[in-house]
């Protein structure tokens, strides 16, 4: 063989490894593209911003849920609950103002003209929280909203703390008090608690004490973080094989076996994690979870049934959650939440109430989960 033509097969040899290399930069670019998580954009953040302010001073449609003593308990929303009366019930309200702490320290913009930090500061004094407080000390309430509703009160709280805001500041401030009743009323509950809650609405133990978790690990109340930490190890350490098959129910707008994943992600350790979920969901480290499908809405104008898209958005939340603990798990587990995450997104309108006054937060729960 001559010299050109060595030199020639030695040419065609690099731009042959090139090109390879090349096509494989690319499939690996692709590959990674698919594991992106969704993350907010501005024009997503203006539409879910709109939701909760739009009703956070509509007192109906109202769903009260307080248990009547006598007659003088027969009261509005606004006079009973002065500070989170708006957008349908009392929960509703205090995550509706989450949503809004969450975008307005990211999007500042959103809000002007400031005509939403007047309406916060108008609810948010301490007369008005003096009329909570004493609705949570009736006699008949003090298990109102548990653990649900005390839930996303702490997760406002930790919202408010974390925001080097001056308003943000006297908002907390004057919302301490009812999260530290809230804080040492859910200790004794947790410890009389003999079994959890595993439903797949508002009563699941598991999602609550994920929120409550955060809360208290970011402020260091550690009497609530040891609370956590022990009551949930004896809840689920024994647990085994959650069957995604028998999910979801009709309302559900929680996944009760990713929920309790996802909590537990927080309180064991990295190895010790990996161990119990290999036990209790091993269809999470298998391929064939990538056919778990976003869940049907047949009528987004019931207030039962638009629950599943809620379970979509949680679901992609605690997707996401997990792979951060477990990187490993993240092929599958992120285009599966983006999945449900695009599913349901696109619903989020406000044209029902019944959707409106809460979709946002659970769709903005998902996609802060960074």
């Amino acid at each position: 063989m001559n010299r050109r033509k060595i030199r020639s097969l030695l040419v065609f040899g690099v731009i042959l490894t090139l090109f390879s290399a090349c096509q494989a930069s690319k499939k690996e670019e692709s590959q990674s593209d698919t594991i992106k998580q969704s993350t907010l954009d501005e024009k997503q953040a203006q539409m879910i911003f709109a939701l909760p302010t739009h009703c956070l001073t509509i007192e109906y449609p109202n769903k009260m849920g307080q248990v009547l003593g006598s007659a003088q308990d027969l009261k509005g929303p606004k006079a009973l609950r002065p500070v989170f009366y708006g957008c349908f019930d009392w929960h509703s309200s205090v995550h509706g103002y989450w949503s809004i702490v969450r975008l307005l320290k990211e999007y500042p913009n959103l809000d002007a003209d400031g005509k939403i930090r007047k309406v916060l500061s108008q609810h948010i004094t301490k007369e008005n929280l003096a009329v909570e407080i004493a609705f949570f000390n009736d006699a008949n309430n003090q298990s109102f909203e548990r653990t649900y509703g005390w839930a996303w009160l702490f997760k406002l709280q930790q919202e408010l703390m974390s925001w080097d805001d001056a308003d943000a500041k006297v908002w907390a401030s004057v919302l301490q008090p009812l999260v530290d009743l809230l804080s040492e009323r859910t200790q004794v509950y947790l410890s009389k608690l003999v079994y959890p809650i595993r439903t797949g609405q508002h009563d699941n133990t598991a999602f609550s004490l994920t929120l409550m978790f955060e809360y208290a690990k970011a402020v260091g109340d550690n009497p609530l973080l040891n609370a956590i930490k022990t009551n949930a190890a004896r809840f689920y350490q024994e647990d085994k094989n959650c069957d995604l098959a028998y999910e979801p129910s009709g309302y559900d707008f929680l996944s009760p076996c990713l929920e309790e994943a996802y909590l537990m992600s927080k309180v064991l350790d990295k190895q010790e994690y990996r161990h119990w979920l290999l036990n209790f969901m091993p269809i999470l480290f298998e391929k064939d979870i990538h056919k778990l499908e976003p869940a049907i809405v047949s009528d987004r104008t019931d207030g039962k049934l638009v629950h599943l898209d809620g379970l979509n958005f949680s679901r992609a939340n605690c997707l996401y959650g997990i792979s951060h603990v477990l990187p490993e798990l993240r092929g599958e587990l992120i285009p599966l939440g983006n999945k449900h995450m695009a599913f349901s997104l696109k619903n989020i309108s406000n044209d029902d109430y019944m959707g409106s006054h809460w979709l946002g937060t659970f769709a903005l729960l998902a996609l802060s989960n960074q």
